[in-house]
């Protein structure tokens, strides 16, 4: 658990997911935990990951803060809402919308990536040197959305914010990544009270989980502006693809 925190928080905070897309298969398949248990202690140790990742996004002047403050009022409206509704929904005609929605948002990506914007280019840019942000009510919506999705899947809501603010806001995907990763612990928490209310969080597990993902998180966001903005670009690909086949497998197992 300890070693699989830490790839998790590696990984969340260099994509901004918050690092809840490998715990749950983490925790459920490695360590046979029930998936709800496995979502709440994910939410729990996702805001970790995020309060890491964060504080140095926003010392680096990464992150666009004025925009997270503002569509972190909607995604924590919306990981309230799934919090109270997660153990009532149909589990799997969630995971079957959502894994049509994951691979969609993939290709459109991809095809992204293979026409790139030149405004993307630099590999320094910052929240101050890209333009203001657009879409506002298509990101307010897409954000409660998020919201919702955080709490019924343990993502952290950062699968479904980052391409919203990059491709619908026309946010550079360095800034996007960045400015999810400050919304994510607040959308978390949330969402992890409601699970902690009903005894859905294992303390057991919690503890050399949220230590893993705590190092982890430090780790990859004090390297985050090393790496090249296509190599980013296709790890998110990757992850997106790969979170669609977990949930296309959830969606059709037998009940």
């Amino acid at each position: 658990m300890l070693a699989g925190g830490f790839a998790a928080g590696v990984f969340g905070s260099l994509l901004g997911l918050g690092g809840g897309v490998l715990i749950v298969p983490l925790l459920t398949l490695g360590f046979n935990l029930p998936l709800r248990d496995a979502v709440g202690v994910s939410l729990a140790c996702v805001v970790a990951t995020s309060a890491i990742g964060a504080a140095t996004f926003l010392e680096r002047r990464i992150a666009d803060l004025r925009l997270a403050m503002f569509l972190e009022l909607f995604t924590a409206a919306g990981a309230i809402a799934g919090g109270l509704i997660a153990f009532a929904l149909d589990e799997q005609l969630l995971a079957g919308l959502f894994a049509l929605m994951l691979l969609y948002v993939a290709t459109t990506m991809v095809r992204r990536a293979l026409r790139p914007d030149p405004a993307e280019a630099a590999a320094n840019e910052t929240a101050d040197t890209v333009p203001e942000p657009r879409n506002l009510p298509l990101g307010a919506g897409g954000a409660v959305f998020g919201g919702v999705i955080s709490a019924l899947l343990g993502i952290g809501g950062g699968v479904v914010m980052v391409p919203l603010i990059h491709l619908g806001m026309g946010v550079p995907l360095r800034v996007a990544t960045a400015t999810s990763t400050v919304m994510i612990a607040v959308t978390a928490a949330a969402s992890a009270i409601v699970y902690l209310v009903r005894g859905a969080i294992d303390p057991y597990v919690l503890g050399p989980t949220a230590v893993g993902v705590f190092v982890g998180a430090l780790v990859g966001s004090r390297n985050a502006q090393r790496i090249d903005l296509r190599v980013l670009r296709l790890l998110f690909i990757v992850v997106l693809a790969y979170t669609a086949v977990l949930m296309v497998n959830r969606a059709v197992a037998p009940t």
